[in-house]
């Protein structure tokens, strides 16, 4: 039913409870394949992604390119996207099963579908949570580090992921139309170790001022070098 799609670089930290919180689902039949596209990596990530049974592809290096690789060799009907320091909650898997079902009964319009924000830490992460899920709300507009479930036949009418350096998932997400996206309630914990490092104020403002810029098309390439 679904392939789930994580791009990685480095990540052998992150990558075993990512790969673990896909298990139940696997074991129920509602994950068909998990798929590592990874960019260079040169620590232990293929031997983490080889010993876990990942169909492991190797890319050209930037999250666009990434994905869209992955996605090129999914065989499922449907894609999940998710970033390697992401961890879904348990539950996940039937409320993604239910949404499918939703859709290939006719009983919701077309529609790709993201998981709640959250953060693995206390405190300041709270806010963090709540502005997220506000800006979500209000605009639209869920980051890539809240997985993205969508079907591969609306994934490939909405032209997939372009090679961006950077902004590569809010560029897929304003393709869609509002209606077309659809906020699930289980959450996606993302490791707040960048938070912890640059400051939860600093790297909001930041995140905030990147996207601001995108939207005013400043190009990828530019703020990618403001990102780094």
């Amino acid at each position: 039913m679904i392939s789930v799609v994580i791009p990685t670089l480095n990540a052998e930290h992150a990558l075993v409870p990512t790969l673990s919180a896909l298990v139940p689902a696997v074991v129920e039949g509602i994950v068909q394949e998990a798929i590592i596209a990874d960019g260079g990596s040169t620590d232990d990530t293929y031997v983490i992604a080889d010993a876990a049974g990942t169909h492991l592809i190797k890319a050209p290096r930037g999250r666009g390119t990434q994905l869209e690789a992955g996605a090129a060799a999914a065989k499922g009907d449907w894609l999940l996207f998710l970033h390697a320091d992401t961890v879904l909650e348990p539950g996940w898997a039937g409320e993604a099963a239910n949404f499918i079902e939703r859709i290939e009964t006719g009983r919701r319009p077309q529609a790709a579908a993201y998981f709640r924000f959250a953060l693995d830490d206390e405190a300041h992460a709270r806010l963090i949570e709540f502005l997220v899920g506000l800006r979500c709300g209000l605009f639209s507009l869920p980051y890539g580090d809240q997985g993205l479930l969508i079907s591969r036949a609306h994934y490939q009418r909405l032209g997939g992921f372009r090679p961006l350096p950077l902004m590569e998932d809010v560029d897929l997400v304003r393709r869609l139309k509002r209606r077309e996206l659809y906020g699930l309630k289980t959450r996606a914990v993302t490791s707040a170790i960048r938070y912890r490092e640059d400051g939860y104020l600093a790297r909001s403002i930041r995140n905030l001022g990147l996207t601001l810029l995108y939207l005013l098309r400043v190009p990828p390439r530019v703020l990618a070098r403001l990102y780094d």
